[in-house]
């Protein structure tokens, strides 16, 4: 049974590893957590997905999302945004009537929508990453893990201008945090140490 979390929010999990107090609520998040969350992504089609499925968490939990990430994956054709930006009506349906993911109209038709904004994204800015990363927080803290911050404010804002949908704030930040924009995990997390190596050796776009 794992111990309870400790006032900076880090407990040891049942297979003894310290992590962030979220992770060890069940263990479908351990390697989620230790291997993915935090660690910078530079990769176009990466960044993509976690947008996308950040949008069909909305209301829900991560967990919920996690466990039906591969069944996203083969119905969003691996998240190529170029593509799902081909999608027709006829893929709205096809996606409705899909038991393996969350039949959310308004979010399937979003990521269908967003995908032809990331085509326009890249022609206007070279890449998906290169936007992205230029909205880094220039000292991310550990701080009390908001919900949102300056820069999840100004990036939700730029691509809602842009045409963006379901990209709220709170929205954002958890992309920020997952994707390495900034280290989130806690102090005495054993996967702190790894995360601020990987964003060191991290050649930004």
């Amino acid at each position: 049974m794992s111990e309870r979390p400790s006032a900076d929010g880090v407990m040891v999990c049942e297979d003894g590893v310290k992590r962030c107090s979220w992770a060890c609520s069940t263990p479908d998040y351990h390697s989620y957590h230790d291997l993915e969350w935090g660690f910078p992504v530079s990769a176009d089609v990466r960044l993509f997905e976690k947008l996308s499925l950040e949008g069909f968490q909305a209301g829900l939990s991560w967990l919920t999302i996690l466990r039906k990430r591969d069944a996203f994956r083969d119905a969003f054709a691996g998240f190529d945004y170029e593509r799902v930006a081909r999608f027709s009506s006829r893929d709205v349906e096809r996606l409705v009537a899909n038991v393996g993911i969350v039949r959310h109209r308004g979010k399937i038709e979003a990521v269908i929508n967003n995908a032809k904004r990331a085509v326009e994204l890249v022609r206007a800015e070279g890449s998906i990453a290169r936007y992205v990363w230029g909205f880094e927080p220039a000292s991310p803290g550990l701080g009390q893990l908001p919900a949102t911050t300056p820069e999840s404010v100004a990036l939700a804002k730029d691509l809602k201008r842009r045409g963006w949908r379901f990209v709220g704030p709170t929205t954002i930040y958890a992309f920020m945090q997952a994707m390495g924009l900034v280290n989130d995990h806690r102090e005495g997390c054993d996967a702190r140490a790894a995360v601020t190596k990987a964003r060191e050796r991290f050649e930004r776009p």
